[in-house]
Parts: C-alpha cells; structure tokens; sequence
C-alpha cells in the first residue's frame, strides 16, 4: 500500500545515560554500552485540547534554517475503535484523510511535500493512525496550515467514501486474499483475542466496508478526527521559539466538539485453558503453525525484554528458530516470533511454514508436518528459556536492536516516529529513552524468567491448511 508505513521504530538528542562498565552475564563479560542520544520534547496543549511535541535540531547562533523539518499529526484511534460491524473504519480515513477539503484539493498533500523535495505518508494501526510529512523547513508553516484545514474541513461526502472504500477493499485483496498465506496472519488476531476489539483486523473486512453508510462515516469522523484527540509533532531544523505561535494561528481556532471521545474500555480477561483451531484457506501451498500467548502492553517493564526475546527467536536468518526448523532440520521454509505489544494488551506469536507442497489426496488437517512444527516452534522456545544463553548471542541482538533506534534517530522523522511511538502506546514520548534504557539492561536472567512464565500459560494453536473438498 503507497500509504503504509512499515517502520516501527523503537524510539530517538543530549545523552541517555546507561549501565557503564562491564557486567558479568554467565562466564562471560557483557561490554558497556555507551551513551545514546535522547528525544527530550518540548511539550504543550492548546485550549482545544490539541497536544504538541516539539524535538528542534541543536542551532547554532546565526544559522538560518536550511534543513528538513518533519509535521506529523497522530490521532488516537486506531482498528480497535472501528465500531462493532465496521471494521476498517480508521483504516477507511487513513485514506479518506488525502481528499479534498475546504481550501485545498484532491491529493494536495504530493503537492506540499513531493513538489518541494519532501515527502509524505500514512500508516493506521490498532491504537493509532499517523500522518507524516518531511519538508524543507521552509515550508514548515504550509505544512501546519494544511494539516489545520485538514482536521477541520475535510469533505467527507458520498463520492470520497466510494473511491475509497474501492481503494481499502482493493488493498485487502492484494495483501490478504492474492497471499498464500495473507489469511493466515490476517486471521491470527481474531483467534486470538476473546472480547478485546483488538480481534477486529485493522486492514477491515469487506462485507463491512460494503455495508458502510455514509452517516456512519461522518460519525466516525466527527468522533476521532478532532484537536482533543490528535498530537502533533515537529522535530528537525525549525526555529523553536516561534513554533508555539505558528501552532496557534493554525490550530487554534479549531473548536473540539462538545461530546467526549469514545474510548475502549474492554479488557481482555485472563485465558484459562489451551484452545486448538484450524483455519482454512482455498490456496495454501503448505500448510502452516502458528502458536500464540498473552503478552503485556507496550507500557509494561518488560516490553524491552520481548523485544530482545522476539529478535533472538525470530529476527534473520541465525535466529534460534530459522536456524534450527529452516536451516539444520528442514522442516520448514519460514520461520519467525513477534512480539505484537500494544496500549492495551499484547500478543506473542511463534510460526512456522512447512517445507514442500501440501500433500496430496490426504486430509490436509491430518498432515503429520503440522505436529513435527509445533512440537518443534515449542521446543526451541524452551530451549531459550532453560538452556545455553551466549553472552555473545545475546548482545549481538540487543546491538541489533539498538542500533536500529540510533539509526532511526539520526533523522527528524526517525526521531518524531519514536516520540509518536511512545506517546501513543507507553504512556508518553518520554518513555522511548526509558524503553532504551531497559533494553541496554536486559540480562539472560530476564530472557529466561519471561519465557518461563509464557511456557506456563495457556495458548492457543492455530493450524493451517488447505480447505478440503466435499
């Protein structure tokens, strides 16, 4: 999708002071780690509710701005606020959100961003939908101004709604119906989660799209898309003093309406039991496992340490689990663990595809392969949490990891992505540096406590296969 943004960054400048000097892990030493630079925004709200982050560049006295700035407007709502037989809601305005409004025309956005050498973009997601622009910093003020009329005057008529909603309902068809295995990932979350609309697939359905009235989306809108519930976000080269009044010419007269913002209030309750379940699709050229479990919010202490655990087990091609089902066993043709942590709640996830074709003339649910995969996804999981643990191995993902951040901080958009990131699933932008910070800490011990308390819950498994013929 052109509008799909796939980096979720860790988080991104003075220093974030970490462990220093060695620290013994088994009978190795683990090496220092050393500073790394801090996000530190600058925080305020309008009397409109709109929350602003400001992250300038250090300026140097007499320099004018000549650099690039990035505007990025995130607005809390997200799959899980998509109401109850709509889904793809949010995901329908990610879009929505590129049409015309009062002042400005189709797709001008291009022209704001690209036709200066800049760009622009769009992702939606379960707790968020985000809207980014990098421009020259110049045109940062035109850049504030459009995302005003924007938020506040976009023409949510008949005729956008229908060349969207075409637009999402395509899209779904190319990354979940034309994949092989688009239904199984796309299918995972609705396994998985028993009340928490989390189970609702971002991406919408299109019986719900089809269903879609064009009151229901001018509802939707006049809920979600207002300054009460929107953060914007400036980092780069831009001149920090004069932001705040810049913001309020802009924003400021938009009038957030009278009525609160729905909020979800579902909680996801404790599994009791294992749960077995098959999915079924009309083209699968091998059949599938996938093993899922509760995980904590993206807030929680230990969120660094899934996210280390995540890239030890599934991250590349020495990982544990392509190394040993892909590589050494060939059981399997892909392989891989996510860690899918969000505001609310989080899921974990291990899959694994099989090597060679489905068989046929045979049950495709009694294929034998699908118990050697998950007797095998299960077995290096619990090696990780009781056997060996390098040092070395170890620190070669947390290095990863955090070179990944540093990287993404050496920008203004990778750092305005951090602080979005973080304010929207951990409580505030500032928790990006202290997620850092946990991540340079996390010692085998951690790795091996949160794997055995996974083992020692209820998960389901999910088998999938070619559907049979009657």
């Amino acid at each position: 999708m052109r509008r799909r943004l796939a980096a979720m960054l860790l988080a991104g400048p003075s220093l974030l002071a970490l462990p220093r000097g060695a620290a013994r892990a088994g009978d190795e030493l683990r090496p220092a780690w050393p500073a790394l630079p801090r996000l530190q925004p600058r925080r305020w709200t309008l009397a409109n509710g709109l929350q602003v982050l400001a992250l300038p560049d250090e300026r140097r006295p007499g320099r004018a701005g000549a650099g690039m700035v990035a505007v990025q407007l995130w607005y809390r709502v997200g799959g899980k606020d998509d109401p109850p037989g709509r889904s793809g809601f949010a995901h329908l305005f990610e879009h929505m959100m590129f049409k015309r409004t009062r002042h400005l025309p189709d797709e001008a956005f291009d022209r704001l961003t690209e036709d200066v050498g800049g760009h622009n973009n769009a992702f939606t997601a379960e707790d968020t939908t985000a809207y980014l622009n990098l421009v020259p910093s110049a045109h940062l003020e035109r850049l504030l101004w459009a995302e005003a009329e924007r938020m506040g005057g976009l023409q949510v008529d008949a005729d956008n709604l229908r060349s969207e909603r075409a637009v999402v309902q395509a899209e779904f068809g190319q990354r979940v119906l034309d994949d092989p295995y688009g239904p199984l990932f796309h299918g995972m979350a609705p396994a998985f989660w028993l009340v928490h609309p989390y189970r609702r697939p971002v991406i919408g359905r299109i019986d719900d799209l089809d269903a879609a009235t064009l009151e229901d989306v001018q509802r939707f809108h006049r809920s979600y898309y207002r300054p009460d519930n929107a953060v914007l976000i400036v980092a780069g080269d831009f001149d920090a003093e004069r932001l705040p009044a810049l913001v309020a010419r802009h924003f400021g007269p938009l009038r957030a309406p009278d009525a609160p913002v729905p909020r979800v209030t579902a909680v996801e309750p404790p599994r009791q039991i294992d749960q077995r379940l098959v999915l079924t699709a009309a083209q699968v050229p091998a059949p599938a496992v996938a093993l899922m479990w509760s995980g904590p919010p993206a807030r929680h202490p230990d969120a660094p340490v899934w996210r280390l655990v995540a890239a030890l087990l599934g991250d590349g091609d020495s990982s544990r689990l392509v190394a040993a089902l892909v590589e050494r066993e060939r059981l399997a043709q892909g392989a891989g663990f996510s860690a899918d942590l969000l505001a609310d709640a989080g899921m974990l996830n291990a899959w694994a595809i099989a090597a060679g074709p489905s068989v046929q003339g045979a049950e495709p649910r009694l294929d034998p392969r699908l118990v050697r995969l998950e007797e095998a996804l299960s077995r290096e999981i619990h090696r990780l949490a009781t056997g060996p643990l390098p040092a070395a191995e170890i620190d070669k993902a947390r290095t990863r990891l955090l070179t990944e951040a540093l990287s993404a901080r050496q920008t203004a958009e990778g750092r305005a992505l951090a602080a979005g990131w973080a304010e929207m699933l951990s409580g505030g932008a500032e928790m990006a540096d202290l997620q850092l910070q946990r991540l340079a800490a996390v010692q085998v011990d951690d790795v091996r406590r949160v794997l055995r308390e996974l083992l020692a819950q209820p998960r389901v498994t999910l088998h999938y296969v070619q559907r049979g013929r009657r």
